[in-house]
């Protein structure tokens, strides 16, 4: 099929019934029986997902195919029937296929030694296997959609396309080098742009090993002020140069540059998608390089009740904390880490949540308690007593004075990326 593209110049994105009209002529032509979905989880709400999902659905199943979802969830938790109504509407619950990533993949190859150094200007000396969800290589799908939102990430620079594969339905091997690649290369080498280290390992996976299986991307660009989605650009392709277009527009609507660092930063997490720090610290993440020396990260997290998504990697984020990129490094190397290294998505986390000493992160709670919050590197604070002082409810987006002092104000780190201009 021909790419199809379309970007909207309105203020308020492309309509529903744009984006129905773009889906159907991608699938026109074809005769499917059977097809596979591979939407974000509720992490990724604002990527407009659940909409596209729901109206590809509703046009497979009148055609008289059949059509299973699979949330990419990565390390996440399964998508709760709450939130399943909330994204995807009245798609049965039944429907769903829960991704295990620990023991549901299967093995396609590796990506080389050799190649690994070479992207990452030998820094990285393993190979990495490819690993995916056994239901991805079944052939009795006529069709695998994937989709999701491009923007800025600080695993792989940009999200999305192979990257909801071999990580979102990817197994261990895959999802933890990759993530310890990135932090290794350094994050913020890599967010906001396309040809990074990461990037290069899911396309030469996808080059060698995914080049033949039936994969529609359908990857938005989605801003959400005031929490209601638009969406600025829809690109539906079965190669790479859907990618690359999104990213150039993502490029645009979702990196945000500060005129000097900040030197005080609130940052808000919406309680029905941030439970944790491992989802809750892309405060820290999409924040870094708008950061001043010295300055202060206030987390507003009213959600955030436990640290890792599930036991294990909560018990690692416990046991080791958020102490820097050498700290992490040194210990992630000792002979007694050995559970460190066997999770290294966990030692990439840890490194991605630190502010490596440049700046204070305070994570204002109300379900863990301070003591906990210290225990692993942060600075703790009660929600209820920080957010009377910045009040999520009148705080504007930007730039704030309280109390007679400068605070730069995210009601939603996922949605974007900030960085101070001077040093860009």
């Amino acid at each position: 099929m021909k790419n199809i593209f379309k970007i909207s110049d309105s203020p308020d994105g492309l309509s529903s019934e744009e984006i129905r009209q773009a889906l159907l002529k991608s699938l026109s032509g074809r005769s499917l029986k059977k097809v596979l979905i591979l939407p974000p989880d509720f992490t990724r709400f604002h990527s407009n997902a659940g909409l596209i999902t729901n109206l590809c659905y509703h046009a497979l199943t009148a055609a008289g195919a059949e059509v299973d979802i699979m949330p990419a969830l990565g390390t996440h938790v399964a998508v709760s029937p709450e939130q399943w109504q909330v994204m995807f509407g009245d798609i049965p619950y039944e429907k769903m296929l829960v991704h295990d990533w620990r023991n549901d993949v299967m093995r396609l190859g590796e990506v080389p030694a050799a190649y690994l150094e070479e992207i990452t200007e030998g820094l990285w000396h393993e190979p990495v296997s490819v690993e995916i969800n056994r239901r991805v290589m079944d052939e009795a799908y006529d069709l695998i959609i994937s989709p999701g939102q491009v923007v800025p990430h600080e695993v792989i620079g940009m999200s999305n396309h192979a990257k909801n594969l071999f990580v979102g339905v990817g197994g261990s091997d895959m999802i933890n080098k990759s993530h310890m690649v990135g932090a290794v290369y350094g994050m913020e080498r890599m967010m906001g742009r396309d040809h990074t280290p990461v990037r290069k390992l899911f396309d030469y996976g996808m080059e060698r090993f995914l080049s033949k299986r039936p994969i529609l991307f359908v990857l938005t660009v989605t801003t959400a002020p005031g929490g209601a989605i638009r969406t600025h650009g829809l690109f539906i392709g079965e190669g790479r140069a859907c990618l690359t277009e999104a990213v150039k527009l993502a490029q645009k609507k979702n990196i945000d540059f500060v005129e000097h660092g900040l030197k005080k930063c609130v940052v808000y997490l919406d309680p029905s998608e941030f439970q944790s720090t491992w989802l809750g610290n892309k405060a820290v993440y999409r924040t870094r390089m708008a950061m001043a020396d010295g300055g202060e990260l206030i987390i507003l997290a009213p959600g955030v009740e436990r640290f890792g998504e599930d036991t294990l990697v909560d018990d690692l984020i416990r046991k080791y904390g958020y102490h820097g990129r050498l700290h992490t490094l040194d210990v992630f190397q000792r002979p007694e880490s050995g559970d460190l290294r066997g999770n290294m998505g966990a030692a990439a986390h840890l490194i991605h949540g630190s502010s490596d000493g440049r700046f204070t992160i305070t994570y204002a709670v109300r379900d863990i308690s301070q003591e906990e919050i210290t225990s692993v590197g942060f600075i703790p604070a009660s929600y209820d007593e920080l957010a009377k002082k910045y009040d999520p409810s009148k705080l504007q987006y930007g730039y704030n004075t309280v109390d007679g002092e400068e605070v730069y104000y995210i009601p939603n780190p996922a949605l974007g990326l900030w960085i101070n201009r001077e040093k860009f």
